[in-house]
């Protein structure tokens, strides 16, 4: 299989600019070899706008007249709602019951088509979208496209902190993990990148140990609040993360709460569950992880104000 390259990411970040936010590195008051990656300052509250925006502008005017469909838990559906009325382009999304009401509603007020289904339907429903009415499919993560756009969060670190030694990177899907890196190794082959998941979705982890894709399934995934971290790698992620990514360290439950009080708090960050794994892991597993000058990325700040108030209170 055909890995992304460092090309492919700086395709990407040509295709990207001035539609999505170069984030900066943040450095942080309670450790001193510590930078936040806040990508929750993007426009649509995620890295997601990367991949989509990517994926969006590499369309051909044929397959921007159909438009584009998605399935995604919110963040991917924003994402991609948000690039294609950029670029005036018809969008449909297909989201889980149950995702994050507040992601739900930010998705339809950009006036795009939202469609409602039961979790373990959401991706055959997207796929029949596509095939009856033309709409080009855009995955939230098993698509080169998407794989390039986000490895421009990687691309910026180094360009950034050049001496950058690690970098932690939440693991989902694996797009995000996979994009950064690829521009990382390729950019910083010195520095260590090691992905993070909640222990309660840690399907990528067994993945890798078992040297191809292990699928745990919703019905235990989702017993994480980090839900954007709730789906297994692909094929083509577990391929770039086997040979990218260093290993993945887990978190609990209640040190991704933890993680998220100090990025509010100390920060002034507002951060959903799965954008806090990182600085989890910095926070919890420091033994376990090499020394020096460390990025986490901060995925996402989509959080339901209800969790964020149960986290704070």
């Amino acid at each position: 299989m055909e890995l992304v390259s460092i090309t492919d990411v700086r395709n990407a970040a040509a295709d990207i600019a001035g539609t999505v936010l170069r984030t900066p590195l943040l450095r942080t008051g309670w450790d001193a070899e510590l930078w936040l990656k806040p990508e929750s300052l993007q426009p649509v509250g995620s890295f997601k706008l990367r991949g989509a925006t990517h994926a969006v502008a590499r369309l051909t005017p044929e397959e921007r007249a159909r438009g584009v469909v998605t399935h995604s838990s919110g963040n991917h559906g924003l994402a991609l709602a948000y690039a294609a009325r950029a670029a005036g382009v018809p969008c449909r999304i297909v989201v889980p019951e149950g995702a994050p009401a507040a992601k739900v509603d930010r998705i339809r007020a950009l006036g795009v088509e939202v469609l409602l289904v039961p979790p373990p339907r959401r991706g055959p429903e997207a796929e029949r979208i596509a095939a009856t009415t033309g709409a080009v499919l855009v995955p939230p993560f098993d698509d080169r496209r998407i794989v390039a756009g986000q490895g421009t969060v990687g691309l910026e670190i180094v360009e950034d902190l050049p001496d950058v030694d690690v970098v932690l990177v939440p693991v989902g899907g694996g797009g995000l993990s996979s994009g950064v890196a690829t521009a990382v190794t390729a950019l910083r082959p010195a520095a260590t990148v090691i992905g993070v998941e909640p222990e309660l979705a840690a399907d990528a982890r067994d993945s890798l140990a078992a040297g191809s894709v292990v699928v745990w399934g919703e019905e235990r995934t989702y017993r994480t609040m980090a839900d954007g971290l709730r789906l297994p790698p692909s094929e083509l992620t577990l391929a770039h993360l086997r040979a990218r990514l260093d290993r993945i360290v887990t978190v609990t439950e209640e040190e991704i709460r933890a993680a998220m009080g100090r990025l509010v708090r100390d920060s002034r960050l507002v951060v959903e569950p799965s954008g806090a794994v990182a600085v989890a892991a910095r926070l919890f597993r420091a033994a376990e992880l090499p020394p020096g000058r460390t990025v986490a990325v901060v995925t996402g700040g989509n959080v339901d104000p209800a969790v964020l108030a149960g986290v704070l209170g």
